[in-house]
Order: structure tokens, then sequence, then C-alpha cells
């Protein structure tokens, strides 16, 4: 609201009677006063000093009161000072010329004291109120604004989670089905191999009790390469029986990803979050018709298992994994006949920091898209293709949830995501509930 005692009202007019009149009616009801002589003048005091309201005199040498007003309108600083005419003509048309050029009203001479004091309160309020206004819905927009973006934020947040736990489930539920088979073959190799070698013993005291057989037993042990059999049977078992073992090592990675929905803090091993992922993204890094394989390249180091969120670990490893290799997919069609797409990964440990380096030879990013990678919402990907929500979730997973870092460092063509994260939580996680001692 308007307070007279902090409001500034600016008059200009060439006679000094008419400005000795105005400032002592406008000093007495307690307005700080300021005088001009002409346009120029005038100007010149707004630009250093802007009022709260302006008394113009229309009729003054130099540039008049008209032109003094059509300047300070065009300027967006002082575009938004209330200007009253103060005029000796009773003509409509100057009084429209003076409204058309963006006075707020006019005031004829001679002046009558209650009335101008009566226009002035009345426009300084009104400017108050516009200005309160003003500020009330620019911070309101701000704080909508904001809002919204933490809503659209938390949505897209939790369809990441979902769409992420179902793939848990599913590969989950998959991996169980396969691992009970599998088991049971893998168990009975084990048998079928001491079988296979008391069978195989069993013939060989025949073969030295019996060395002559008959012509039938001679020709079927030709006919079936018996010698060769007996040399290759223990290598094939033993074959079936790695391949076994394979297939167990595939499903505990797949058991090991299928943790995305896992919130709660433990003993993590970050190479096992690496390989899971890499093996759940193992299909998006063959060849295509428009590029060779891509290498993944692993120089891993010895890290000790971290105090950390496997679940959400997984998920920044396979967003960033998810981006490079789009990137190598975008940038194959400007790539010579020579280009090898790699990806590769360094992990060591700095300090009290597990650190692990996710880099790719695809396409540079320009500094002016390097400030926004972690911003939500952003993204350089076509409509449709990405969210911009990949990395700045990533981000919040390692800085606020583990207390790390997460940055990019490009080289040339070579596009780097370094990941930083405490061995050893310090301070009790966001995420992590609170746990009961136990004996």
């Amino acid at each position: 609201m308007s307070n007279s005692e902090s409001d500034i009202i600016l008059v200009v007019d060439d006679t000094p009677t008419n400005l000795a009149v105005l400032s002592e009616a406008l000093t007495t009801a307690h307005y700080q006063v300021a005088v001009a002589l002409d346009g120029e003048t005038a100007l010149e005091q707004v630009s250093y000093k802007p009022p709260h309201l302006i008394l113009l005199d229309v009729m003054m040498p130099g540039i008049d009161g008209f032109e003094t007003c059509r300047r300070l309108k065009a300027n967006p600083d002082t575009a938004d000072i209330p200007i009253i005419f103060t005029t000796a003509l009773s003509d409509t048309v100057d009084k429209v010329k003076g409204l058309n050029l963006g006075a707020v009203d006019y005031i004829t001479k001679p002046f009558q004291q209650e009335e101008v004091l009566a226009r002035i309160k009345v426009h300084l309020q009104l400017y108050h109120l516009n200005h309160n206004l003003d500020a009330q819905v620019k911070e309101r927009t701000a704080q909508l604004s904001e809002a919204l973006e933490s809503l659209q934020q938390a949505q897209l947040q939790l369809v990441q989670r979902e769409k992420l736990s179902s793939l848990g489930q599913l590969v989950a539920g998959v991996a169980h089905e396969i691992n009970n088979p599998v088991n049971f073959i893998h168990g009975n190799l084990i048998h079928a191999k001491e079988y296979i070698a008391d069978l195989l013993a069993l013939v060989n005291l025949y073969q030295e009790s019996t060395p002559e057989v008959t012509p039938e037993v001679r020709a079927f042990a030709d006919e079936i390469d018996f010698d060769f059999v007996k040399e290759d049977l223990p290598k094939l078992v033993k074959s079936m029986e790695v391949g076994a073992g394979r297939i167990q090592g595939i499903i505990s990675s797949l058991k090991n990803f299928s943790r995305t929905n896992d919130q709660e803090f433990n003993e993590t091993n970050v190479h096992e979050g690496i390989e899971s992922t890499l093996l759940i993204l193992s299909n998006r890094l063959k060849a295509k018709s428009f590029r060779p394989q891509i290498e993944v390249r692993k120089q891993y180091g010895e890290l000790p298992l971290i105090d950390g969120c496997s679940g959400q670990l997984n998920q920044v490893f396979t967003n960033i994994l998810s981006n490079a290799i789009d990137a190598l997919d975008e940038s194959a069609g400007n790539q010579g006949q020579d280009w090898h797409p790699y990806i590769e990964i360094h992990t060591s440990l700095r300090g009290e920091m597990a650190a692990i380096t996710m880099s790719n030879n695809g396409s540079s990013i320009p500094p002016e898209v390097q400030e926004h990678l972690f911003d939500a919402f952003f993204t350089t990907k076509p409509q449709g293709k990405g969210t911009g929500m990949g990395l700045s979730i990533s981000h919040q997973i390692i800085t606020q949830k583990h207390g790390g870092r997460l940055s990019c460092e490009v080289e040339g063509d070579r596009v780097g995501f370094i990941i930083e994260i405490p061995v050893q939580q310090r301070l009790t996680p966001p995420s992590r509930e609170p746990q009961t001692a136990s004996h």
C-alpha cells in the first residue's frame, strides 16, 4: 500500500510559482518532492532517481510535456511511472493526446489543492497495488512452476522406478524358472561324470580280460569309432559342466540386476552391478546394419564392497550405459569405415571414494549442452526418444542418496561420465530406514 512519507513525486514546470505552490502542498501532505524546470532536466533526474509519480507541465521550453512523456513511456525502466499532466489548456484534443501517450490523468491550472492531492493519492494507490500485484503474480508463478517441475520430476521418477521394478520382477521370474532345471542338470552332471568314468573303466577291464571279441562286437566298435568315443566322452561331459556353470553365473547376474526396486543400503559389489547391467544391455551392444559391434573395454581395479543401494546404483549404470549406446548409434552415420565403437569402463579407489568412469567414442558434447546435462527434462534426443530425466535422476541418486559426485568430461570425441561414491556412508542416507541393533 501507499505510504506518503516514502513516496517521491517529481514536479516538472517552467514556472517557479507553480513549482512553489505544488511543492508546498505536497510537502504538507508528507510527500517527498523533487522539481525540474524543463523536460531534459526531468529525464536526467528520473534516470538516476526514479520517482513514484510525475506531475508534468505540457507547455515548456525545449521539449514539451508531450515529448517528455513519450520518452519516459518508451523507456522500459520508466514506463510504469504514472504521469499526471498539469495544463491550462482546455482543449479536449490536447487532453486526449496526453492520455494516448500514456498519462494516467490531467490537472488544470489554476490548481485546486484538494483536487491535486486527491488525484495523486488515487494514482499512487493504483501504482502500488499494480506493483504489489505484479510481484505477487511473479512469486506465485515461480512457486507454481517449481511445484509443477517437482511434480513432473516425481512422476517421471515414479514411472522409471516402476518400469525398472517391472523389469526386475520379469528378470527375477525368468532367472528363477531357468535356475531350477539348470541346478538339476548341473547336479546330475557330477554323478554322470562319475558313472561314465566307472563304465569306461569297466570297458577297459573287459578289453584286457577278453582281447578276442566276436566279429559283430568288433564291427559295431568300428562303426561308432569306439576309441574316439572313449577319448571324447569325458571331454564332452566336462564341456557340459562348464556350460551349466556359465548359465548359473548368468542367472546370478540376472538376480543381481533384478534388485532394482531394492531401496535398502547394504554392502554392494560395484563390479557385479556393472556386469549384470552389461548382461541386460548385451543385445544392444551387438553389431547393427549401420555400425559394428560395440566393444566393451573393462579395466577393473581393486574395489572393496561399498555401503550403497545396489538397486539404485544399477539404475545409474543402466542410464549412463544406455546413453552411451544411444550416442554411438546416433554418431555411426558420421564416422568413417575405420571407426570402431567402444565403451570403456574403468574402476579404481580414490582415497575413501570408489571411482567408476564410463566413456565412449561417440560424438562430442558442446559446452552449452554440457552445462545442462544433469538438468531435469533436458534432452537432445528427438521427441519420444527420451524424457531428459535419466541423468538428472542418476545425479540425484549419486549426490543426494549416496553423498557422492557425478560429472562429465569431454576430450575430443571421447565422452566420459565419472561416478564417485563413498566406500562408507558417514551419515545415514535419506532412503535408509532406521535399523534396530541386534546381538
